[in-house]
């Protein structure tokens, strides 16, 4: 087996037993998983995402279990010991470290659901569509890390968050139909988040601002503004204030091409009443 085999699978067996621990505590403390969800503003899905090693437990939420449970910082110190592994190039964690700082982000997409709007069952069928393909325990370990971004959806003072999504997305049938569904479903949902807004840009628009790709505006803690765009070749940080600017207008002009929040929200229930 190879060194980076062995490192996924160390990896994995590393969060199923930081998962085990919590699940022992939950149970220790009387919480289901749905209550203890609550709790913490996680909700019961991720709370059995981590119990069963399918998505990582992060510091801030791993400090917030250790108070309400009483574990005295057990929980917290499994994180900080859990073992390193490479899952993405150096850009594309210098983005998610800035990501999960942003006070604001906006971001368009034209190929598939923004990773932070994706379900687990939709993020991992679009990484087993990669050529060449991932082994699966990349596969589930992406998918764990790409779901475990999501908390930031969640947190007590969560960012600006806008989103603008090309409609033909919406009918491309990755996964299967169920798979379809739950992600429509899971789109009508967070479009009811506070601070987030989702906007379509409908397939009758005769042209638009974002023939070029996909991309994302950041808007660090210190105002800082920096860009993220994608492309068949890799991904690419873009600070030049320039270049940066262009971005920006391209994305206030789709967001003006695009339907409206409202009417994006009767779009997604109009699809899922044709289910």
């Amino acid at each position: 087996m190879s060194p980076r085999k062995l490192q996924w699978k160390k990896n994995t067996s590393a969060m199923r037993m930081l998962g085990a621990q919590l699940a022992a505590f939950r149970q220790a403390s009387g919480y289901t998983q749905r209550a203890l969800g609550e709790r913490v503003i996680a909700g019961e899905e991720t709370i059995a995402s981590i119990e069963q090693g399918r998505r990582p437990l992060l510091p801030d939420l791993a400090e917030t279990l250790d108070k309400l449970l009483d574990t005295k910082g057990a929980l917290s110190v499994a994180v900080e010991n859990m073992p390193e592994i490479d899952l993405f190039p150096l850009y594309a964690e210098q983005y998610m470290e800035h990501e999960r700082e942003a006070i604001a982000l906006s971001w368009y997409d034209a190929l598939v659901v923004p990773g932070l709007l994706q379900t687990e069952a939709y993020a991992r069928a679009v990484l087993r569509q990669r050529v060449p393909a991932y082994d699966e325990d990349e596969i589930e370990a992406k998918t764990a890390a790409r779901i475990g971004r999501q908390e930031i959806l969640h947190r007590k003072c969560p960012p600006t968050l806008s989103f603008v999504v090309w409609e033909p997305v919406l009918h491309v049938g990755v996964g299967g139909p169920q798979t379809r569904r739950d992600q429509l479903r899971h789109l009508r949902e967070c479009a009811e988040l506070p601070g987030l807004t989702l906007q379509f840009l409908p397939m009758s628009a005769p042209s638009h601002a974002g023939l070029n790709g996909p991309f994302t505006l950041l808007e660090t803690p210190d105002h800082q503004h920096l860009a993220y765009t994608e492309g068949q070749r890799g991904s690419q940080w873009v600070s030049d204030l320039d270049e940066v600017s262009t971005l920006a207008h391209k994305y206030a002009m789709l967001r003006s091409q695009a339907l409206t929040p409202e009417e994006s929200k009767s779009l997604l229930d109009r699809l899922l009443g044709e289910q």
